[in-house]
């Protein structure tokens, strides 16, 4: 990884690529989507904003602050504020936000990756952002000496995601960053799988091939995948429907965990 003061390095970035989905019980039910994504640095937009992005504005394709964190006008600052108050004092270098867009206003974001690196491009933290369709919000905090880029990083899973899937077990968490060699484009994967008492039950992973967020890349997507976050909701629930019919075992909502952020 370069470092955040390397000024030759793309700004904002997009992604095209992958979202694979796979449940091992009681049912095998496997699924795979073509996506694109954002990878934005956000202490750089802070200091030079990116024209293209439309931010907290209007447009085909546009970010907006309030779909994150707590809901305020500024989701870097508080991205900065729960890292300081959970005591991570080492993130001194770019903090990347792998995340949807809004596309003509609408945006569901089942989940979003802040990446806080040190200034040699190592991980000093993760904050994965959950979103469900009932419109609850939880984030899970991942540091440690565990945590790097291509390692294994677990957490208990607190926040209901899925009426198919109770609110136990472990989640396990890897991110890989690819830089170009040769020519070749960058390179992204977010993996989550979950583990229950009777073990593997889902992997699940986000992929693509990161290039700078120009006007040619904006006209592709806007050609392949012109209702990116409308198609997320829709396929969502076609899925559930399609476990439902194969009367996979359905959970109620429990209460929401009684804090936003558990590590």
């Amino acid at each position: 990884m370069h470092a955040a003061n390397d000024r030759s390095e793309p700004a904002a970035r997009l992604g095209c690529g992958l979202v694979r989905h796979v449940r091992q019980r009681p049912v095998r039910h496997e699924f795979r989507y073509p996506t694109w994504f954002l990878m934005l640095p956000m202490r750089r937009l802070r200091e030079a904003p990116e024209p293209l992005l439309s931010r907290n504005g209007r447009g085909w394709m546009s970010f907006h602050d309030r779909d994150h964190g707590e809901g305020g006008p500024d989701a870097l600052a508080w991205c900065e504020r729960l890292l300081a108050e959970a005591g991570v004092d080492d993130a001194d270098g770019e903090i990347w936000l792998h995340t949807y867009p809004r596309v003509f206003g609408f945006a569901f974001k089942p989940v979003s990756f802040w990446f806080a690196q040190r200034a040699d491009g190592s991980l000093a933290a993760v904050l994965a952002e959950v979103n469900n369709t009932f419109g609850e919000r939880h984030v899970y905090l991942l540091d440690g000496p565990t945590l790097g880029w291509g390692r294994e990083v677990q957490a208990r899973k607190v926040f209901h995601v899925s009426p198919f899937c109770r609110v136990e077990g472990r989640y396990r968490f890897r991110f890989l960053r690819v830089d170009g060699a040769d020519g070749a484009p960058a390179r992204s994967v977010a993996r989550v799988d979950l583990d229950d008492a009777e073990g593997a039950l889902l992997s699940t992973s986000v992929s693509g091939q990161l290039e700078p967020l120009d006007r040619p890349a904006l006209r592709r997507m806007a050609l392949r995948m012109p209702l990116l976050t409308f198609g997320i909701v829709a396929r969502i629930h076609w899925q559930a429907l399609r476990l439902w019919l194969q009367r996979v075992p359905f959970w109620r909502k429990p209460l929401p965990p009684a804090l936003p952020v558990s590590r």
